[in-house]
């Protein structure tokens, strides 16, 4: 049976990337539209810079680029969801804390991330350990709040049923109000995790530290559109690879409760 309701939601995940392809269709039109209004020079056409891509994903030395930059993000995405996510479990259960902790949030999503590069740079120097923590604290705030959100409106009575039923507080943790904030806290972690992405190839690009963006930083000195286009794009495709190989199985996984509480045909 549960085979059955996997094989289920793979097969609808599958028929909904429909929309997702009609949507980059659009961005290609557009993009297409934009390019013959400005010439190659400026903007280069879909088909040459997808050209220029499966000719730089087919240097192997481009694919560990590629690999570098992608691990760089998900060991601060990883860093961040694991400390976010327990400081906002802890601040949605107390709200004192989480008065204490708002402005900590304010400043970290208000000071830019070019700011915390200059910084990181100083202090870890121009290496991989600035890429890391760069895209850990870039993303640290978003997993906060989504994590603190989900706590602070879970429902109540549900635990309160639990309690009289004679469950541990721990049991009602893991069983109730964590698998609660999964549904605020997975939304956050999409985005922290572009977020990620995007904080790791911007702190490769100003360290030199390799990467997609080192890569980036070589066609901009040599005023190579195309090329950075498609480095660009080879950036989103890991980003894309990680969320929907990664992230949505594990939010299928975890919510599989929800579904089996809706009525029968209803479909979110």
């Amino acid at each position: 049976m549960g085979v059955a309701c996997r094989a289920g939601r793979v097969a609808r995940f599958l028929w909904s990337g429909w929309a997702g392809l009609g949507g980059l269709a659009v961005f290609a039109a557009v993009w297409q539209l934009g390019a013959e209004a400005y010439g190659s020079f400026v903007l280069p056409a879909p088909a040459e810079t997808i050209q220029t891509l499966f000719k730089l994903a087919a240097d192997p030395d481009n694919r560990m680029l590629v690999l570098s930059t992608s691990l760089r993000a998900l060991a601060g995405f990883s860093l961040a969801t694991v400390f976010g996510t327990m400081a906002g479990v802890v601040a949605g259960y107390h709200p004192a804390i989480m008065r204490l902790a708002r402005p900590q949030v304010t400043l970290l999503i208000g000071v830019p991330p070019i700011a915390w590069i200059v910084l990181l740079m100083i202090w870890f120097g121009m290496g991989a350990g600035t890429v890391v923590a760069t895209a850990a604290i870039a993303a640290l705030p978003l997993v906060f709040v989504g994590a603190a959100e989900g706590i602070q409106t879970r429902n109540r009575a549900l635990e309160d049923m639990a309690r009289m039923a004679g469950l541990s507080p721990l049991v009602r943790l893991f069983k109730i109000s964590l698998r609660q904030m999964l549904h605020s806290l997975f939304p956050s972690l999409v985005m922290a995790l572009g977020t990620a992405f995007k904080a790791a190839v911007m702190a490769e690009l100003l360290a030199n530290a390799g990467g997609i963006g080192g890569a980036l930083a070589n066609a901009r000195s040599a005023l190579d559109v195309e090329t950075a286009l498609a480095w660009i794009l080879l950036s989103v495709i890991a980003l894309i690879s990680v969320e929907y190989g990664i992230v949505q199985p594990l939010r299928a996984e975890a919510e599989v409760w929800r579904e089996a509480a809706q009525p029968w045909g209803v479909r979110r």
